[in-house]
């Protein structure tokens, strides 16, 4: 496929596309000064100070599966409430301001109020992956199905950039805090979630100024002014069951459900594991920010690369390098191992998530797209339960997580699988056929 400038290669070429993906710089902020450091750098040294290590690790990873828990429950329901009233820009908009606020709260935390730090830290993960339900349910009204995964995977590209940067400053904060006149590394880490909560807002104002709203439907039945709520559940249940004729879309999920558990125990647990085997902070540091720029170009190939190949195929190979950086894990005991690890992870990160994103919004129909974005939310967010419990069990019982990460090996392979039973064109013709369908009837209803 031909494309004429350099923004229209990358996904990039309209405005709305742009504001929307700015909107991946202003969550991964968030995933990597808070998800990476919080653990490592405040949680288990600052926070949970009196606790012994392997309790510490354990209470974080556990209450790391509550709120993804949390969010799974929340998610399908939200999306329904937000597809039938027209405003997945509000919710967003609502949980936006709740993550921030708690994420700003952090500066509150003292030392040995772990149970605060934790409390703060959960709530505000629930926040900002709700927020993530509602950017994704909007991706199909702007990006075609020849775009999408461009556009899918500029968005983390640029938020690798942007997370990248932030980090990089409150990295070397919490590194040298006397050099910005700060107390300790503990005091530039709640400096650091101050500056989050900022950076947070400001990239997320692009996406509520230029990214057009979807407008309300009525499905046959429903009338305006009936229980909002009622009626989100009733499409709830109704989509669950409709899933079953969108059988593409329902194969993806369940192999997103699993390999994406793996992918995000990964994401998750790898600053702790590091700091597991005893690696010193620093290096843990320019591990991860290794990542966020070497994840900014294979982000940007991986969209090329769905161009040429497909999405699915780019996920079979996303898969297969993912089995290797497990095996490698479970050897893992220098910096330069480490390290290794970072950077195969920084090649297939942003593909496999972006691509998997993009590949479910051509097999769903727009007018369905916050619902069933809720159901993709459910198995994006659940996917780390079962690693990361295994992660906190391991270390309950033998006080290590290394058993546990073999076991990451067989839910890849799972997902292969099950990825599979895919068939793309099948799915894409089904759902584009829905949309028609709908169309005609909504028409049917004005005349």
């Amino acid at each position: 496929m031909a494309h004429t400038s350099w923004r229209e290669r990358l996904g990039l070429h309209r405005r709305e596309l742009r504001a929307w993906a700015y909107y991946d710089v202003a969550n991964s902020a968030w995933m990597t000064t808070i998800l990476q450091l919080f653990p490592i750098a405040f949680f288990y040294p600052f926070a949970a100070k009196g606790l012994a290590g392997d309790v510490a690790r354990s209470r974080f990873a556990f209450g790391t599966a509550l709120a993804i828990v949390v969010v799974g429950l929340l998610g399908p329901w939200l999306g329904a409430l937000a597809d039938y009233k027209g405003n997945k820009k509000a919710f967003m908009g609502g949980f936006l301001a709740l993550g921030a606020v708690l994420t700003a709260a952090l500066y509150l935390v003292r030392e040995g109020q772990w149970v605060l730090a934790l409390a703060l830290f959960a709530v505000a993960n629930v926040a900002i992956t709700s927020t993530l339900a509602f950017y994704n349910a909007l991706l199909p009204g702007i990006a075609g199905p020849e775009e999408v995964d461009r556009v899918s995977t500029a968005g983390f590209a640029l938020g690798y950039l942007g997370g990248g940067a932030l980090f990089a400053l409150n990295g070397w904060m919490v590194a040298s805090p006397a050099s910005f006149g700060l107390a300790d590394a503990y005091q530039a880490f709640r400096v650091s979630s101050v500056m989050v909560a900022a950076w947070w807002v400001f990239f997320s104002i692009p996406l509520f100024r230029s990214v057009p709203e979807p407008a309300p439907r009525l499905d046959p039945g429903e009338e305006a002014g009936q229980s909002a709520g009622r009626v989100a559940l009733r499409r709830l249940v109704e989509t669950f069951r409709e899933l079953r004729g969108y059988k593409d879309a329902a194969w993806l999920l369940l192999a997103f459900l699993v390999y994406n558990d793996a992918v995000n125990t990964i994401i998750r647990m790898g600053t702790t594991f590091g700091d597991e085997i005893g690696l010193p902070l620093a290096q843990v540091f320019l591990a991860v920010l290794m990542i966020q720029f070497v994840g900014i170009p294979f982000s940007f190939a991986f969209g090329l690369l769905a161009d040429r190949i497909g999405a699915k195929r780019s996920i079979y190979l996303a898969l297969g390098v993912y089995v290797g950086i497990t095996v490698l894990a479970y050897w893992l005991h220098t910096i330069g191992q480490f390290y290794a690890f970072a950077f195969a992870v920084a090649m297939v990160m942003g593909g496999i998530q972006a691509l998997s994103r993009s590949l479910f919004a051509v097999l769903i129909p727009k007018h369905k797209a916050g619902e069933m974005f809720g159901f993709f939310g459910i198995f994006d967010r659940f996917g780390g339960v079962i690693g990361s419990s295994l992660f906190g069990v391991m270390e309950w019982l033998v006080g290590s997580s290394r058993p546990a990460i073999l076991s990451l090996v067989g839910l890849f392979a799972v997902g292969t699988i099950l990825l599979s039973r895919v068939d793309v064109e099948r799915g894409r013709r089904v759902a584009r056929a829905a949309e028609a369908a709908a169309h005609e009837a909504g028409t049917a209803g004005v005349a």
